[in-house]
């Protein structure tokens, strides 16, 4: 009977652990001195996990061309973060290409050594933000939240816990956590042209925006800091090819030769971005 009872419990704990196997877990602090910066990722089970990024890009700020309005706001607000002072969340748009993730890197790169890392988030993912920000609260760095290429669709939920961190939430208020996001739109969120009936005018001719406006500018006024982006003139992305070039062990006469062919690849590409010129030189110092 003993026997009986003895191997009914042991079955029970091989069920009770395969079912706790499954169960979504506690998000668990990773080995923080192995890395400067994390991806957050979630496994099949359910379960979340901080995943160290290896290989950081080696860009630095003074790599960065024809951008040092931005280049000026970012470094500054990331500086006072990391100096413990007040600082704002960032949220940068404007158009594709222009520099917006390597300037993130690029503060990454710079204040890594003063305790600045770095923690990037999907846009599916961000429903698990407060687990991410009640992890890093305790530890004496300073961690941006990043988020690439952010835009939702709809009733997204993320686009709910984003603003609910962001503004009206007690880990809005941790002294060491910011959010960094990038986008392509500036209000986050797709707008149609029926928006525009929301509007109501008021008898002195004011215009007002109507409830479905507001609710689509509101995610991105929680953001302290806007940067914008513009498409690259001919001349600033001549000057951001010969940086690339320049990077990659160029010449000076290899530079000069190069012009036209940069020419005709944005011509062919449909595109003057930094990204396009970067794609450039790499090609351009492959034949070379």
């Amino acid at each position: 009977m003993n026997e009986k009872f003895e191997h009914l419990i042991e079955r029970a704990e091989q069920l009770i652990a395969r079912i706790e196997a499954v169960l979504p877990q506690p998000l668990s602090a990773p080995d923080w001195p192995r890395a400067v910066a994390w991806r957050y990722r979630k496994r099949a089970s359910g379960h979340g996990v901080l995943e160290p990024v290896r290989h950081v890009g080696g860009i630095a700020l003074a790599d960065l061309k024809e951008i040092d309005a931005q280049k000026d706001k970012i470094e500054r607000n990331t500086r006072q973060f990391v100096e413990g002072r007040p600082a704002n969340n960032v949220l940068l748009t404007g158009a594709r290409g222009t520099g917006k993730s390597s300037l993130i890197k690029a503060c990454l790169n710079a204040y890594a050594p003063r305790g600045l890392r770095l923690i990037e988030v999907d846009k599916a993912d961000l429903t698990d933000l407060p687990d991410i920000v009640d992890v890093v609260a305790a530890r004496p760095e300073k961690f941006i939240v990043y988020c690439d290429d952010l835009s939702f669709d709809e009733g997204e939920r993320g686009y709910k816990a984003l603003k609910s961190i962001l503004d009206g939430s007690v880990a809005a208020s941790t002294p060491n956590v910011l959010v960094y996001a990038t986008s392509n739109r500036r209000h986050l969120l797709p707008e149609y042209m029926k928006d525009n009936l929301s509007y109501t005018h008021a008898d002195d001719g004011e215009i007002h925006p109507g409830e479905v406006v507001e609710e689509k500018i509101s995610l991105s006024e929680r953001f302290g800091l806007w940067v914008s982006f513009y498409p690259f003139s001919q001349d600033e992305y001549l000057v951001i090819a010969a940086q690339w070039l320049r990077a990659l062990g160029a010449s000076a006469a290899q530079i000069e030769a190069a012009r036209p062919e940069a020419l005709v690849w944005a011509l062919e590409r449909g595109s003057r971005s930094g990204r396009v010129a970067y794609q450039f030189a790499r090609d351009f110092m492959g034949r070379a």
